[in-house]
């Protein structure tokens, strides 16, 4: 082998050993800071299940989303301590927070509580976000409200344009 070829293998081996360890340090920053979503009929299923699922969920941060449960909201007076039920209308659970709760975060409304899971039936939330609009979804908790009846489709209304009639304007100006 001549010394220019041994130079080429050594160059390609550090760039394929550099772009191994890049990659493997992406894939762990990610993995540590990645936060899954689950419904809760999954959590449910996991504590009801063997031990290795429900370890694998308690104490891990998660997030959770459904809907907050109407006249479940009970507040700590003269704190920012807030506990209230997020259900799917089968499954619920509940969730302790302390904050300022989004301007959205109203009863029967869409909510997303990021935290860590206790048990199955409790999540303390370290961040609470509120639903916008109905028409962003998934598609299967869109079908369970209208099972339920608590959401009605509503195409958005065909507005008119106003005319504005500037010679009855202009009439009444000259007459003064």
């Amino acid at each position: 082998m001549t010394p220019k070829r041994k130079q080429r293998i050594k160059i390609v081996l550090f760039v394929v050993l550099f772009a191994t360890v890049a990659v493997g340090l992406l894939v762990s920053a990610l993995g540590q800071n990645m936060n899954h979503y689950y419904e809760l009929s999954e959590i449910k299923s996991a504590f009801q299940k063997d031990d290795t699922s429900r370890n694998s969920l308690l104490g891990k941060t998660i997030r959770i989303g459904g809907m907050l449960q109407p006249h479940s909201v009970k507040r700590t007076e003269g704190t920012l301590k807030v506990s209230f039920v997020i259900t799917n209308f089968t499954d619920s659970i509940n969730v302790s927070y302390e904050g300022i709760l989004p301007d959205l975060f109203k009863e029967g409304k869409g909510v997303l509580a990021k935290g860590k899971l206790v048990d199955a039936d409790h999540l303390i939330a370290e961040k609470i976000l509120a639903k916008h609009d109905e028409n962003y979804m998934p598609k299967e908790v869109k079908a369970e409200l209208e099972k339920v009846g608590l959401y009605q489709h509503t195409q958005p209304q065909e507005t008119q344009p106003v005319q504005l009639n500037n010679n009855s304007n202009n009439s009444e100006n000259s007459g003064q």
